[in-house]
């Protein structure tokens, strides 16, 4: 149970059960995380905007590197709720658990391509350690084939989901084998 309390989408009208009915429309069902926010209908939309762009907008990411690296945030955060959900939205891509859950644990994949281990690699860094980002670091993603456009994406990725991880622990938000299952990826 969360921290704070919350309307479920029973017990919501107005702008909120609109803003739960756009919410399971496009993403199959109303998540915990959604919910957490049934206080301020206006800073949800307003952050289902921001997340519709950051992780399906067009961008010089592909769908399955903007979810390995939630993925790869939510761990170094120790966002189980986050790491779980993306867990879930990256297999849909990769469909190999085993690989997926190597990921989650932190631990090195070298069959990665260049790129996506260097996006990894800042996902890690930009989380750990914001302030120990340089040109330099910047410099690695371009030298495996990302132009300015990807870095931006990937940048965007990451602050996301250190936003979503920080708004997830502080306010309780728990996890449940059934809450990361029959979302549309």
């Amino acid at each position: 149970m969360p921290f704070i309390h919350t309307i479920s989408y029973e017990a919501s009208e107005g702008e909120l059960r609109q803003a739960y009915d756009s919410i399971i429309g496009t993403r199959g069902k109303l998540a915990e995380v959604h919910q957490m926010q049934s206080l301020d209908p206006t800073s949800l939309l307003a952050h289902m905007e921001l997340y519709k762009a950051v992780m399906f907008g067009r961008a010089a990411l592909k769908r399955y590197q903007r979810e390995m690296m939630a993925v790869v945030v939510s761990a170094a955060n120790r966002c189980r709720y986050c790491v779980e959900h993306h867990k879930e939205a990256l297999l849909f891509y990769w469909k190999d658990t085993e690989r997926v859950n190597k990921l989650a644990a932190q631990l090195d994949l070298p069959d990665l391509p260049p790129a996506d281990r260097e996006l990894c690699k800042l996902a890690r860094n930009l989380t750990q350690l914001p302030y120990g980002i340089s040109s330099a670091s910047i410099e690695l993603l371009k030298n495996v084939g990302l132009d300015d456009r990807a870095v931006l994406d990937a940048v965007q990725v990451v602050a996301y989901f250190n936003f979503v991880n920080r708004m997830v622990l502080a306010l309780g938000v728990e996890f449940s084998e059934e809450e990361v299952k029959g979302y549309n990826y």
